[in-house]
């Protein structure tokens, strides 16, 4: 019998499809992955392939971003159930109020959101360029949503901005407390600490380095440092491990795990894609709006 790693190969040949996967996935998920990464990278790279079918291992406002970015090609989430709690600590309806009360106060929307959530927002952001993006906008506050930890570290880098931050955070981020940090540096004090700007404050002022997923991956492998402790979810690490097996990656607290992200499997994929099961739509008029908060960000 095929294994079923060649059985999705295969699969995808016949359909001409494109396996998307988040690297906070299960890592055997790599296997049959075309690209491994962050969610608006997947995203993009998707859209510049010719495939009709895009299978997102991810969760749900990851499958939304990638349809707003290929509305031409199907767009597949192996669990429809996998969603994202943070993008859920937040609606439209809520997102009008909170609005509301800061009238002509630009909103940025971190991508990690849904499409309702991008289609109300001015523009969207990443971990990884949200300063940038909130420093190219004009006047001194700014509305982010819907993370209050990637609100704060954008603060603290740019004190002359007020930024006015929903309640809104990441759950396995918040779970890394800073006292975790500090037993292992008492442990391994030339470790460097490589932490996600989702992370409490008071975590990030213990870093070495300070980035998106991408970034914290990138820096692993250029730094001289040969033993990290790595203040994200587990995925990363496993994957640095995997591929820089010279190096020692802690992972900072076995609390730093994306519950919703591991519900995808090998056989979720498989089934997904015979059955071209869990299709994600994105309303034209929705899509519009939402697509142009993602423009505004990559124009700037």
């Amino acid at each position: 019998m095929p294994k079923i790693t060649d059985k999705i190969n295969i699969l995808k040949k016949e359909k001409n499809a494109v396996i998307l996967a988040h690297c906070y996935q299960n890592i055997e998920i790599d296997e049959v992955a075309d690209f491994v990464g962050d969610s608006l990278y997947l995203s993009r790279k998707a859209a510049e392939t010719d495939a009709d079918i895009i299978v997102f291992a991810g969760v749900y406002f990851m499958a939304e971003t990638a349809k707003i970015l290929s509305p031409e090609k199907k767009v597949l989430l192996p669990r429809l159930e996998a969603g994202c709690l943070m993008a859920d600590m937040i609606n439209t309806e809520e997102l009008r109020k909170f609005k509301a009360q800061y009238p002509g106060v630009p909103v940025v929307c971190y991508v990690n959101s849904t499409a309702g959530i991008k289609a109300e927002s001015d523009i969207c952001c990443t971990s990884a360029n949200a300063v940038k993006v909130v420093n190219s906008l004009p006047g001194k506050r700014v509305l982010f949503v819907p993370d209050r930890g990637l609100g704060a570290y954008v603060a603290s880098q740019l004190p002359d901005k007020q930024i006015i931050s929903y309640y809104g955070y990441c759950p396995t981020h918040m779970r890394i407390m800073p006292g975790d940090i500090r037993a292992l540096k008492s442990q391994c004090p030339e470790a460097e600490v490589l932490v996600h700007p989702e992370c409490h404050m008071e975590v990030i002022k213990l870093a070495d380095f300070i980035g998106s997923t991408s970034g914290i991956m990138k820096r692993a492998g250029q730094s001289s440092a040969k033993t990290f402790i790595i203040a994200t979810e587990k995925g990363v690490v496993e994957r640095l491990q995997r591929d820089l097996p010279e190096k020692e990656f802690i992972l900072v607290s076995e609390k730093a795990i994306c519950e919703n992200m591991k519900w995808n499997t090998l056989e979720d994929i498989l089934i997904s894609l015979e059955k071209e099961r869990h299709e994600i739509f994105v309303e034209p008029e929705l899509r519009r709006m939402a697509y142009r908060a993602i423009e505004r960000m990559l124009s700037v």
